[in-house]
């Protein structure tokens, strides 16, 4: 099936029951399949006005504790950002999916990887932070579902899985059987309705200083624990590397056909995925800072990941990047030309 089909499933399959969205290309089909799906699962599909009206839903639904989900494309989680800053400072739990397209501006459906920067930096005003999971695969936009609604409850924090019209659009075998529910937390503060249990109240942010000062503090250490205990990526033929790439999403597979390439030919390369873009996994990278002589950065934009990068292995190191944004296909024989044109570098 189509990834953003295998993602709507997915989602449904481990309980998500409500989902308001507004269609944009290149996610339209998850837009269809949901709803289609979520009314034959007992759910509710909404068709808004705008991406502001959906993610404005989403809150409604969310404070009642019930598993609830969005997605669009660039432009649309700009105007959701307001939202997604409110649904942090509120604590509930969503799931947003994100299908890039090129940009900046309007731009065309062509894929691309240039909302990095949006959603691991947040992309709304404050300090606030969203999980953001990379999927590579259909089979992992499935499992990544049921990863990114457990996150959501685990820390009552909005979760993003990015991906690009390349992955949203392309069809692969999905094995269901994989997608297992976690275990999901009690919700004593979901809101219930009148005359279940004590009266509670959901706020988008306390109403004065002192109250937002310590929401602060308490966000600021739930985002610390989150860095510390959710960092997930791949790592492949990291054996002897000097050369290690890195690449998320579908950009990552088009890097590892030429990863595989080059090792097939002696050429000490190797790989590094990242799986969540937020939090960053600067435990697997810091470690290649002393076996590995460089990176290069594969992504299908102006290189945003790499500020992450050089934040976690130094200016010093040194950091080569392919790829560019406007939706330039990258294609795994560009890959496999720069990392010899790196390796003659080392």
């Amino acid at each position: 099936m189509r990834g953003n089909e295998a993602i709507a499933e997915g989602a449904i399959r481990v309980g998500c029951r409500f989902y308001a969205g507004y269609p944009i290309t290149p996610q339209n089909e998850l837009f269809e399949y949901m709803a289609k799906r979520l009314p034959q699962a007992g759910g509710t599909f909404l068709q808004c006005e705008s991406e502001v009206a959906g993610i404005n839903m989403i809150w409604g639904a969310a404070c009642t504790g019930t598993r609830a989900m969005t997605s669009s494309s660039g432009p649309g989680i700009s105007l959701m950002s307001e939202g997604l800053t409110t649904l942090a400072a509120g604590q509930l739990p969503c799931v947003v999916v994100d299908v890039t397209r090129a940009g900046p501006g309007l731009g065309r459906i062509a894929p691309a990887q240039s909302d990095y920067r949006q959603v691991t930096k947040g992309g709304g005003h404050g300090d606030y932070r969203t999980i953001v999971l990379g999927p590579a695969s259909t089979q992992e936009m499935a499992e990544l579902a049921a990863l990114a609604f457990h996150l959501a409850d685990l820390y009552r924090n909005p979760v993003i899985i990015l991906m690009d019209g390349m992955l949203g659009q392309m069809m692969e075998p999905v094995d269901f059987d994989l997608v297992k529910p976690l275990p999901v937390p009690d919700k004593p503060w979901a809101l219930k309705g009148k005359g279940v249990g004590p009266r509670k109240m959901i706020y988008a942010a306390p109403f004065d200083d002192p109250g937002l000062i310590q929401l602060n503090q308490e966000l600021a250490e739930k985002y610390r624990q989150i860095e510390e205990k959710e960092q997930r990526w791949e790592e492949i033929l990291l054996d002897g590397a000097k050369l290690v790439v890195l690449a998320f999403g579908s950009a990552a597979r088009v890097a590892l056909d030429a990863v595989q390439v080059a090792r097939a030919e002696g050429l000490p390369v190797g790989m590094i995925r990242p799986i969540t873009l937020w939090p960053f996994p600067q435990k697997g990278l810091a470690k290649l800072r002393q076996t590995a002589k460089a990176f290069l950065d594969v992504e299908m934009n102006a290189g945003q990941m790499q500020e992450d990068l050089e934040r976690v292995v130094g200016p010093d190191f040194p950091i080569y990047h392919l790829g560019q944004g406007g939706g330039k296909i990258i294609y795994p024989d560009e890959v496999y030309e720069e990392i010899k044109r790196v390796m003659g570098k080392l």
